[in-house]
């Protein structure tokens, strides 16, 4: 009972609320009502945020156009994301048994390892929703401190509208209170729900990866625990069960595979888009500042916010499957340190298996096309300064 609270405990509570929000944790009550809202009201505002990009596709004001298109990206890939997750729905269920299991059936020496690497998962999880949180809160600030925005309605009339947290296109005009506040407000919670969705998705993936790499320390350390003076007849056993733990490890990491690849390519390209189009923002807002000495520190810091956001998403799947790689190469490693040839030929060939299997490294790929690596992230930082320069070239 006690090994299950704590595999409870493995995954954030954080993570728990917001998996169970979208309707993809474990039996949650009212599941299809979780998605079926997420695909409504999502819906309805990619509809006006791509009407609103459309008509302002040509406007002079391109400082206006990255800041609204950056936000849209973000919307966008959130619905991808959620989409393929509740596809996966079932992958993700074998995954948490197979967690359930390993804390089940964990030694009590390993514990340390596995609530070490839990402990971490869960400051990593605050940590991210608390960027996410933030960024969208400096949105809010925006909006409060602003008393008119650079719109227009929709005939084409220069007459300014009140500040809304989302640039939509909307069918009715809402500037007069207390509408214009209800609307507000739910704008703001609604952007506020999203964003903290997305920082659950990657606190969920940053929580697989730390549980893979703690059962990958566990096989290391009983490969080196092997020693000459324990070598006797239950040898040959206890390596068939290193190898049995090997392959549910790589089985593990498949199906983490399976449910994250094509979510790291949608993030992979999204991005590169991303950290342009908020970049953009950025160095629009700082070239503006030293033409007009006027400083606009609520769009600076916003965009900032935003930046970091964009950035701290592409950094983690990159980095999760750098983690993973290196994490991989240490079972081979620790297999040949241990005394392998005291062995007699029949128990050594165990120990060869083990290595020969771990020259295929554990990684996470983007759509199956490449391996996410912190080279990959640093790919996605040159390309987006690049789109950047040739954007402000053209502004």
């Amino acid at each position: 009972m006690l090994q299950r609270d704590r595999m409870t405990n493995a995954v954030a509570l954080t993570v728990q609320i917001g998996l169970r929000s979208i309707g993809f944790w474990p039996n949650t009550p009212c599941a299809l009502l979780f998605r079926a809202f997420w695909i409504l009201t999502i819906g309805i505002v990619q509809t006006c945020q791509y009407w609103w990009i459309i008509i302002h596709f040509r406007t002079d004001n391109m400082f206006y156009l990255m800041d609204g298109l950056s936000v849209a990206i973000e919307y966008t890939v959130m619905s991808l994301k959620l989409i393929i997750l509740w596809l996966n729905s079932r992958i993700f269920y074998d995954v948490l048994a197979a967690m359930a299991a390993d804390w089940r059936e964990a030694a009590i020496s390993e514990m340390d390892t596995m609530m070490s690497k839990a402990n971490l998962s869960r400051r990593f999880s605050k940590v991210i929703v608390g960027l996410h949180s933030i960024a969208v809160v400096c949105f809010g600030i925006e909006v409060l401190v602003s008393a008119h925005t650079d719109d227009y309605d929709v005939d084409g009339m220069e007459t300014p509208v009140r500040a809304f947290t989302l640039k939509l296109q909307r069918p009715l005009q809402f500037n007069e209170s207390p509408l214009y506040e209800i609307v507000v407000c739910l704008e703001f919670l609604h952007q506020l729900a999203s964003s903290t969705v997305s920082g659950v998705l990657n606190c969920l993936l940053i929580t697989l990866i730390l549980h893979t790499s703690g059962q990958i320390e566990i096989l290391c350390d009983a490969l080196r625990d092997i020693s000459f003076e324990n070598k006797n007849e239950q040898l040959g056993f206890f390596m068939k069960e290193l190898i049995v733990k090997h392959q549910k490890i790589i089985i593990f990491s498949d199906k983490i595979e399976r449910i994250f690849s094509y979510i790291a390519l949608i993030q992979f390209l999204s991005s590169t888009l991303l950290i342009c189009c908020v970049g953009f923002t950025v160095i629009t807002s700082i070239s503006t500042i030293q033409d007009s000495d006027k400083i606009d520190s609520t769009a600076l810091i916003k965009a900032i916010m935003f930046y970091m956001t964009a950035m701290v998403e592409a950094f983690i799947f990159c980095f999760c499957g750098e983690y993973l790689s290196a994490k991989s190469k240490m079972i081979g490693d620790a297999a040949y340190k241990s005394l392998w040839y005291d062995f007699k030929p029949n128990e050594s060939k165990f120990i060869l298996l083990i290595i020969l299997r771990s020259q295929r490294r554990l990684t996470i790929t983007a759509g199956k096309i490449m391996d996410l690596s912190l080279e990959g992230f640093t790919t996605i930082m040159k390309a987006s300064v690049s789109y950047i320069s040739v954007l402000h070239a053209m502004y």
